[in-house]
């Protein structure tokens, strides 16, 4: 009996220890979006400092979330003009709203290892509900020993929703699209269960 009492109790610490933390490996990370330019190309851009951590729970993805935050002033598009013009308050307004965020509030299986990842993103200080189409690779040991994994999610996202209105009509129609595409491909690097930040 004392040893059932003892498995009863330890039961819910070993179904927190199913969630395993993985931490955002900056350096490896890009988060890329793209744009329509004059209607009749696409444009390509990335935010250069993206930060966060993933929790991922297999066995119960109620327990799994991700939190992710980009550095808006990190904006990158091989063009200092139109750079500055994006940070500027005609865009991402960055001295006023520094940040990008998504917190997630759902992780569901899409089947295989895709998931589909529900939450609240927020940027120039507006949340909208967004969905991510995410996929995971399998662990893998890295040169230091660390264990790595990498993750991949896209979304689409209407610029206007979150007050990004700037434009210019040409003859063949705006300057810039209203629809975004977003991707994020990021290296995971597992937390150690001594709670130590690992080397990358």
């Amino acid at each position: 009996m004392k040893r059932l009492a003892l498995a009863v109790l330890l039961l819910p610490s070993l179904a927190l220890a199913e969630a395993a933390t993985w931490n955002i490996d900056p350096s490896h990370t890009q988060a890329t979006f793209t744009v329509r330019h004059m209607v009749i190309s696409n444009v390509k851009g990335e935010f250069q400092s993206t930060k966060g951590v993933v929790k991922i729970d297999d066995k119960d993805l109620a327990k799994s979330m991700v939190d992710v935050t980009i550095d808006a002033a990190s904006i990158h598009t091989r063009e200092d003009k139109r750079d500055a013009h994006l940070r500027s308050p005609d865009f991402f307004d960055v001295e006023r709203y520094p940040t990008i965020t998504f917190k997630s509030t759902k992780v569901e299986k899409a089947g295989g290892d895709r998931y589909k990842v529900t939450g609240d993103l927020t940027m120039h200080g507006v949340t909208k509900p967004v969905v991510l189409d995410a996929a995971l690779t399998p662990e893998v040991k890295g040169m230091m020993g660390e264990v790595r994994r990498g993750a991949q999610a896209t979304t689409r996202v209407n610029r206007q929703e979150y007050g990004l209105k700037w434009n210019k009509m040409l003859e063949a129609g705006p300057l810039v699209g209203d629809d975004v595409a977003i991707e994020i491909n990021a290296e995971l690097i597992k937390a150690p269960a001594d709670g130590k930040t690992a080397r990358n």
